[in-house]
């Protein structure tokens, strides 16, 4: 993955992967070790675990289009890469198929890639008019399935929980009024029916639609579902002084990773949906925080790449204590 805001800015931006320089020095990759790039993307940071020591990556990648282009450097790399196409929760199958039982370390980068935002086909943007689509692994709903099928208040639901918009309801009731007309099928329809509810941007404020599309991709690709998964499954495969570093885009993501790492460091439990409460008894912690606030992009950074300016990294080091048992705890 790379930049990913939920504000995506009218210009294409070149792939980069955001926060490289500090993912790289909280990794500290080693020779002989090896390393799960969840989010494998252009390959950016899995490039550089590879030219950083003499190690291995696990790299997963659920976009077919990404996985295919990603095949060069795999051969760059020679046994060195190994990429899995599948979803990041499904950390622990990837790592088996790559005959390993443990790793060192563990990249998570949450969001869509520039090479996806700027393709109109792949319909995440609605600065460029395409399909409606937004699916990452394009296989099932798509956004525009669940915008023409999906009752009024799962609509108006989905867009207030998952997009944190305050017209929700007004939205849905106008999508739904809209669609009994003709089928929502490209990105630019959606945005102008959203406009009709919050008006047209002005020059320099966000685009109206910002928190409908966001909402809608994080909804059609179990975004929150795949990450409350992923970290999961790195805590069971990371070996005792291992590290997971994970960058995020928007509040959702942070607070579900941030609320991940107070329950396992012991510091406070779960209350998320996502990452339930306890249901047992205080467990030894299994990770210790490394960066309590987060660390966020620079400006050098954010004014060479604007899509990064949401980006925060967080990291937590795996104690020696057991992985907390899946399904009854945070």
């Amino acid at each position: 993955m790379t930049t990913a805001s939920p504000d995506p800015e009218n210009t294409p931006t070149r792939h980069v992967p955001v926060l490289l320089a500090e993912v790289l020095e909280q990794l500290g990759p080693r020779d002989g070790e090896t390393y799960i790039d969840g989010t494998f993307g252009a390959g950016g940071y899995t490039r550089a675990i590879l030219e950083a020591a003499d190690c291995r990556v696990i790299a997963i990648e659920r976009d077919p289009t990404a996985f295919a282009a990603g095949q060069a450097l795999v051969e760059e790399f020679g046994g060195r890469l190994i990429l899995v196409p599948t979803t990041f929760s499904n950390m622990a199958d990837a790592a088996e198929r790559a005959a390993c039982e443990t790793v060192d370390g563990v990249v998570l980068d949450i969001g869509v890639s520039s090479m996806q935002l700027d393709d109109a086909e792949r319909g995440f943007s609605f600065l460029r008019d395409g399909p409606l689509d937004m699916r990452m692994s394009q296989d099932g709903l798509s956004a525009a399935d669940v915008v023409n099928t999906a009752e009024e208040g799962e609509l108006a639901d989905i867009l207030y929980q998952l997009g944190e918009e305050r017209r929700s309801r007004a939205i849905a009731r106008t999508i739904v009024k809209a669609r009994s007309d003709a089928p929502i099928k490209t990105t630019r329809a959606l945005a102008a029916i959203v406009e009709r509810v919050l008006g047209r941007p002005r020059p320099g404020d966000k685009h109206p639609a910002t928190r409908t599309f966001q909402a809608l991709r994080i909804h059609v690709n179990d975004e929150l579902g795949e990450l409350a998964a992923a970290l999961t499954a790195a805590e069971r495969l990371l070996k005792p002084g291992g590290r997971l570093a994970v960058v995020t885009f928007h509040s959702l993501e942070d607070a579900l990773v941030k609320r991940f790492f107070n329950a396992r460091s012991g510091k406070q439990a779960g209350g998320s949906r996502y990452l339930p409460e306890p249901t047992a008894p205080r467990r030894d912690s299994s990770f210790r925080i490394v960066n309590t606030r987060g660390v966020t992009p620079n400006k050098k950074e954010t004014d060479a790449n604007p899509r990064a300016r949401s980006a925060r990294l967080r990291v937590g080091l795996r104690t020696e204590a057991p992985a907390w048992r899946e399904g009854a705890d945070p």
